[in-house]
């Protein structure tokens, strides 16, 4: 049996897809067209989706947890104001850990202005930060003298890493692509209500109006009398 060519295939299927688009949009009632369009535009008012506003409460998170964990090595090599003067005042690169603090804070200035206040849709923003953390910190941990100074020599390190790299992985995985997919919705909806407003006479329920069954037996009945009836007529 002969295959039918490339073209006329995707002809076909494109036939195809359009009347069922045209069944779907058939189907669909006018009013809840207007009710999803109307969800969707509450969305956009929002100004942030529900997904973002997750990331950036990540992100928060991630400023907040590396800097507990500062504080606490603070407190445990001396003292919060002896350690502070010796790692801020009195900073070296080869063993403080404020270094690693402004790091986050620099993730967390960088990611909430871009996709909390800016709005940004593109992921350039979270790799650049993702990049410059990375590279900061293999150095860090190569040149450094963290690791003789304990277990926060570790940990801060690798918690900082594993942060930047989660926020990355959320951004890409989760809220850009469903943003992407909640606003192609909002888009195939308008134009399914447009599409409906077209239709001549609109989707009224009159047009599905079916006149009541008449009663069973009634026709035959009518026939028994009229049958009974020529006779007397001939007599």
């Amino acid at each position: 049996m002969n295959h039918l060519p490339g073209n006329m295939e995707n002809t076909l299927s494109g036939s195809q897809s359009s009347h069922a688009s045209l069944r779907d949009v058939h189907s669909i009632n006018p009013t809840q067209l207007m009710a999803r369009i109307e969800s969707y535009e509450g969305r956009e008012k929002k100004g942030i989706s529900d997904v973002r506003r997750t990331f950036c409460l990540f992100v928060t998170f991630d400023l907040l947890f590396v800097t507990l964990l500062w504080i606490i090595e603070l407190n445990v090599n001396g003292g919060i104001e002896n350690t502070l003067e010796k790692e801020v005042v009195q900073y070296d690169y080869y063993s403080s850990y404020f270094d690693i603090f402004l790091l986050a804070v620099f993730r967390f200035k960088v990611l909430i202005l871009a996709y909390a206040v800016c709005r940004l849709r593109h992921w350039w923003a979270i790799a650049l930060t993702t990049a410059v953390t990375s590279a900061f910190l293999l150095a860090k941990v190569i040149l450094s003298k963290l690791f003789s100074q304990g277990a926060f020599g570790y940990v801060l390190p690798i918690i900082s890493f594993i942060l930047a790299w989660i926020e990355t992985w959320f951004l890409d995985f989760k809220v850009l692509p469903q943003e992407a997919e909640e606003e192609s919705r909002l888009l195939i909806v308008q134009d399914a209500s447009e599409r409906a407003a077209l239709i001549p006479g609109g989707l009224s329920d009159g047009q599905f109006y079916s006149p009541p069954e008449s009663e069973a037996g009634s026709e035959e009945e009518a026939e028994e009398k009229q049958g009974s009836e020529k006779p007397l007529l001939e007599l």
